[in-house]
């Protein structure tokens, strides 16, 4: 994970809307209670052909994206985001796995992802994650340093 500065809290994170794919419930809801604690309104989706159907219907401001789902993984359904030819091609994504191969904070840059986190998630790293993506944005650097 990239990180910028001191670390963030829950209170200093701008309200937003984040779709959060996943396939695990559990991850799902723990998650969910994290971003909650943000006052971070979050939708869901279990796959990736559902997660993108929810960026085609609806605006986010992040996206967490799981990569090992069942049907469409999540670096497909990342490169179908960025191939997008409207505004949501841009939406940040932070990629949430367990695979922490040599390779994978390349390949997830490759398919065009703006961060990682490794799983088992903690605030802290979701939230230093979020707010370094902020950061980097408004310092108009938009994908893994």
């Amino acid at each position: 994970m990239v990180s910028i500065g001191a670390p963030m809290s829950a209170l200093e994170l701008p309200r937003m809307r984040v779709l959060f794919v996943e396939d695990n419930e559990v991850n799902r809801r723990v998650v969910g209670e994290m971003l909650r604690a943000g006052e971070i309104e979050m939708a869901e989706a279990e796959d990736g052909e559902a997660g993108l159907r929810m960026v085609e219907e609806n605006d986010y401001d992040l996206i967490l994206m799981d990569l090992r789902m069942p049907g469409m993984d999540g670096m497909t359904a990342i490169r179908h985001i960025r191939a997008r030819q409207d505004a949501k091609a841009t939406v940040p994504i932070i990629v949430i796995t367990a695979d922490a191969g040599a390779t994978i904070e390349a390949d997830c840059k490759a398919a065009g992802a703006d961060d990682l986190v490794l799983k088992p998630v903690s605030m802290a790293a979701l939230f230093n994650a979020i707010g370094a993506l902020i950061a980097r944005r408004s310092q108009g650097s938009i994908l893994l340093a």
